[in-house]
């Protein structure tokens, strides 16, 4: 018995060992996509629109922030992610343009299924840094769609695309890029939206 106490006493003192060597898990810093407030409107549109989560490939539909340095390897910023995957913040932040715009008549996502006249649907390209002249830049683009909500009709369809130098290499630059290259997406894809959705309802 007592060699049985003295062998289970052993176990534990090893495996108490075993689990300080074991590595420390790594502290992540968890960044939101910036975002300023646009001039608001008043409401001139009735119709409603739904924007939908764009479709992305597994490398953007993550949260990791992807990097392309020089030459063909992708790669991520260690340590850092986003707060959600790509393609949701980027969903989330056309709403909220045309949410602080206010010329739709209502704005939904495809998280609440709302009925809608018209949704905005797309593919998501790139959302990356990528390095020009040895200086990371954030690039975006979208291949964006309006259609016809019910019938799911295209109305509209037009490629935006965007890249915004960060003033240094260190990641919070290069996530204020991010930041303003979301913001002047976001401008073009509401504009354009507005535009064809109403010339789509006049018809």
């Amino acid at each position: 018995m007592k060699r049985l106490r003295l062998a289970v006493a052993g176990l534990l003192i090893a495996s108490l060992s075993a689990c300080t060597v074991l590595p420390k898990s790594q502290v992540l810093s968890i960044y939101r996509l910036p975002a300023s407030n646009l001039p608001s409107h008043d409401a001139s549109a009735d119709w409603a629109l739904r924007v939908n989560k764009p479709y992305s490939s597994q490398l953007l539909d993550s949260t990791r922030i992807a990097v392309l340095p020089p030459g063909d390897q992708i790669s991520a910023y260690q340590g850092v992610r986003w707060s959600d995957r790509a393609p949701l913040l980027l969903r989330d932040r056309l709403v909220d343009a045309f949410l602080d715009d206010g010329r739709l008549k209502a704005v939904s996502s495809d998280d609440s299924r709302l009925q809608a006249d018209l949704e905005l649907d797309g593919d998501l390209r790139a959302f990356q840094s990528e390095y020009q002249n040895g200086r990371p830049a954030a690039r975006i683009l979208l291949e964006a769609r309006l259609v016809e909500s019910g019938s799911l009709r295209i109305l509209a369809s037009r490629r935006f695309e965007v890249s915004q130098a960060a003033s240094d290499t260190t990641v919070p630059a290069v996530i204020n890029a991010f930041g303003q290259a979301g913001d002047q997406l976001a401008r073009e894809v509401l504009e354009w939206t507005v535009q064809q959705g109403q010339a789509a309802q006049q018809k």
